[in-house]
């Protein structure tokens, strides 16, 4: 479960060269939470975490870290530390070197602050960074069992996976003990098996160190695997903020429903609470709160469809066409309307006449949107 809050961004805006990339958002992270930014390229969900880690200045609006200003604190004194989508390792260190390098400035950092202020007799001097070679040692044995490369410490970099090398990269972000881990598209020059893998491992590791992780992607299946908290993005705005469940289950409008997984998205009417009407048929729903005769758009997903036979359908059509997906069948089904997607585990063959039909509870209206 979310701790207290860590993070409050308010009213962010970014302009570069008259483009205005970020349009005011405002948003609050909380300790020990996996979130995730997800849109499309473009979107803003970079810019803002570039902001977070101080490689990018703000145009207007404030990000609250522990209370303090972001902005008056510079990027190497904030509590981040940052996995990029290109790992950025040392070819000519190991992998103890690598994890190591982040240690090794600040105890140098440490090392001679402790000195200038022997001479200059100011102020109390952190010797937070100040360690011992034992010390050095000691946390990057115990990083790298966590990231699970326990023993990989005098390999070389070259000989390395592209999901080892990985591991390596976020190994060295943490070993600084940071309270939040920002990873910029950490996963997209992975294979998609390996990539797979690492959506649990990362999340695993989320879980053992409990720190925040701020995850940028625009990959929905990995937003989905891992977050406590969407954030979908698109145009430099938020659409929805919420759950996994939430952002797919009851998306509130259509570009989070077509952004997230596959919908069939109709435009219908909503006659009176708990009633809706598309295709010439009214259907009954669990949504509530329009305007009497309302227009909507109404999203019933792939997998919410059942195909029955055609006298017990709310509608009929003729499968259009059938592909297999391995787990399920992909099947498209003309009405006299339109085409639906349907995600089934049967097999209908093409030209198959059919019903359609689904729960109340699997249609879900939403209000128009015509600049989405």
């Amino acid at each position: 479960m979310a701790g207290k809050k860590l993070i409050e961004i308010k009213d962010l805006t970014k302009e570069y060269n008259g483009n205005i990339v970020l349009k005011g958002i405002t948003l609050d992270i909380y300790e020990n939470e996996f979130v995730t930014l997800l849109g499309p390229s473009g979107c803003g969900k970079t810019t803002t975490l570039r902001i977070i880690g101080g490689f990018e200045q703000a145009t207007s609006g404030t990000i609250l870290f522990d209370g303090a200003d972001l902005a008056t604190i510079p990027a190497y004194k904030r509590a981040t530390n940052t996995v990029f989508q290109r790992y950025a390792l040392f070819p000519h260190l190991n992998v103890f070197e690598n994890v190591a390098f982040g240690l090794r400035i600040k105890k140098s950092n440490a090392t001679k602050s402790k000195i200038l202020n022997f001479f200059r007799k100011n102020k109390e001097i952190n010797t937070e960074y100040d360690l011992t070679e034992e010390q050095i040692k000691e946390k990057i044995t115990r990083m790298l069992k966590i990231v699970g490369l326990e023993g990989y410490e005098n390999r070389s970099i070259e000989k390395m996976s592209g999901g080892q090398m990985q591991r390596v990269a976020i190994a060295r972000a943490l070993v600084n003990e940071p309270k939040v881990l920002l990873l910029d598209e950490p996963l997209s020059a992975l294979d998609l098996k390996l990539r797979q893998e690492m959506q649990y491992e990362l999340k695993e590791i989320q879980r053992k160190l409990g720190i925040t992780f701020i995850f940028v992607t625009h990959d929905q299946e990995e937003a989905l695997t891992m977050s406590d908290k969407v954030v979908v993005m698109n145009n430099g705005e938020i659409q929805q903020v919420g759950t996994p469940i939430d952002v797919y289950n009851e998306p509130e409008n259509k570009f989070v429903a077509s952004f997230i997984g596959e919908s069939n998205i109709i435009r219908g009417t909503m006659i009176k609470d708990f009633l809706c009407t598309f295709d010439d048929v009214n259907f009954k729903c669990v949504d509530k709160g329009f305007k009497p005769n309302e227009i909507v758009d109404i999203v019933i997903r792939p997998e919410d469809i059942d195909i029955v036979e055609e006298e017990k359908g709310f509608l009929v059509g003729r499968v259009d066409s059938v592909v297999f997906k391995g787990v399920h069948y992909e099947i498209e089904v003309i009405t006299d309307k339109r085409t639906f997607l349907i995600h089934t585990t049967d097999y209908h063959a093409v030209d198959e006449v059919v019903g359609l039909k689904w729960q109340p509870d699997e249609i879900h209206v939403m209000e128009t949107m015509e600049w989405l």
